[in-house]
């Protein structure tokens, strides 16, 4: 299996890759099979039936106004969030669906939108699409939203990941950390350089680097967005944002005594950044999967850490990160899952620590093994992290979460420079334990809202 840098860092919208990026897209690719099958024009009724865990945090992640969304067929990547509640109050007033944004269909919310405890089998978050004509059903799929935005449909799903059109390979594919250093080794390359050499196996160097730094710009334009705003973040929790109070503090660090703002100012931006990224998303704002919604804010709050205060830093420091950050990603992805609803938070903020970290170290000269050792650090510690966020939505513990997880990808990255690479445990051993590790875990802990944080800390 093959995945690309920008498979794991998306342009999107919030609260969540799985639950709104996901289930947008997969609507999208239901009206994309309907308009390719010639019945588009035939179709006189849709059903949505939400499962397993799209269904018990869906409202909280807005997963059926997404899924509306996408039927109009509005992406992920290029929806305005201000249309999207208007959108909705339309829907839910005039009780039609402008599918395709052209086809009238009635749309009766209560018959129409389905929700349903029982997940199907292949993952925890799964629709279920149906389109029916006058007299009879005209096309069904399934989808699964497995984590980062990423879809498969039911075919997809049975289908053995192994067996892939080998005119997609990659000059140096790798499954496993130990493959890849080895390849590092061989070739002489560091990982951002054997990155860069697959990427451009599917586009061009140009493309590759254009398409990077499209990410750190809409990444900055978030970040910036989340130092504007103040109120209420929306969900019903009344939490109230932070980030720009925050800013206004940092600012004025000077008349500020406390030992932590004098020595530790600092860690206070990669909170900062952290913060504002993920308010963002929580508010439904344009964001970057990286390589979830739920974990958006580590990898910008590390990567603007990085460009704020080191001196010499440049265009090309942006492209080597996400590089290097990616090639972990893909690991965790490929051996275990990115995928709160599979493995609990481990495998979201647990990943992108993990990615943060190995990209910051390539940014200060690691050797591989040293870039691995710094993932490994990252994950490590993040290991048993549950997923249980209050009222399904992605705001407690998610958002502080997401700073915590900052601060600690850089510590990771510093003592893993302080070594050579020679560490006990390998990054591999650290993702099969991620991967079993949310095996056992308690569905109730993997983004249901039924145990942990989302019941204790609200009174029945």
């Amino acid at each position: 299996m093959s995945i690309s840098v920008f498979d794991l860092f998306k342009v999107g919208v919030g609260p969540s890759s799985s639950h709104t990026v996901g289930p947008m897209r997969a609507a999208a690719q239901f009206v994309e099979t309907l308009r390719s099958r010639d019945q588009l024009e035939r179709v006189a009724r849709i059903e949505v039936q939400l499962h397993g865990s799209l269904s018990a945090t869906g409202v909280g992640h807005g997963t059926d106004k997404a899924t509306i969304l996408g039927l109009m067929g509005e992406l992920p990547e290029t929806i305005d969030p201000a249309i999207i509640d208007p959108c909705i109050e339309e829907l839910l007033e005039s009780q039609t669906l402008l599918l395709d944004n052209r086809i009238a269909v009635p749309f009766v919310w209560v018959r129409d939108m389905q929700w349903h405890d029982a997940p199907l089998p292949y993952h925890p978050n799964a629709m279920r699409l149906i389109a029916y004509g006058h007299r009879d059903e005209l096309y069904r799929n399934v989808y699964y939203s497995v984590g980062g935005g990423f879809v498969v449909d039911e075919v997809e799903a049975a289908r053995d990941p192994l067996l892939e059109d080998e005119s997609l390979r990659l000059p140096y594919e790798f499954n496993t950390a130990d493959e890849l250093l080895a390849l590092c080794r061989m070739h002489k390359m560091r990982i951002s350089e054997l990155m860069m050499a697959n990427e451009c196996a599917l586009r061009s160097e140009t493309q590759v680097r254009r398409g990077l730094w499209r990410i750190w710009e809409v990444m900055n334009e978030c970040i910036d967005n989340g130092l504007t705003h103040e109120g209420v973040l929306p969900g019903g929790l009344n939490v109230k944002r932070r980030a720009k109070r925050l800013h206004a503090r940092l600012l004025d660090v000077e008349s500020s005594k406390s030992i932590i703002t004098s020595t530790f100012s600092a860690m206070d931006w990669v909170n900062l950044f952290a913060l504002a990224v993920n308010e963002e998303n929580a508010a439904g704002g344009r964001m970057v999967t990286a390589p979830t919604n739920g974990a958006a804010g580590i990898i910008p709050a590390v990567l603007s850490y990085y460009m704020k205060f080191q001196e010499d830093a440049r265009e090309e420091d942006v492209v080597d990160f996400l590089l290097t950050a990616a090639s972990v990603g893909i690991l965790c992805k490929k051996n275990a899952s990115i995928s709160g609803a599979e493995v609990g938070c481990q495998g979201e903020v647990g990943s992108a620590c993990a990615m943060a970290a190995a990209g910051l170290a390539e940014l200060m000269g690691a050797t591989p093994e040293q870039v691995e050792n710094a993932a490994e650090i990252g994950l490590e510690h993040n290991l048993g992290l549950t997923c249980d966020p209050i009222g399904g939505l992605v705001q407690i513990p998610c958002i502080e979460r997401n700073a915590i997880a900052s601060v600690k990808a850089i510590n990771a990255a510093q003592m893993a420079m302080c070594g050579d690479g020679d560490h006990f445990v390998s990054l591999d051993k650290a993702i099969r334990t991620m991967r079993d590790t949310g095996r056992d875990m308690q569905d109730k802990y993997k983004e249901t809202s039924k145990g942990g944080l989302a019941v204790n800390a609200i009174e029945c």
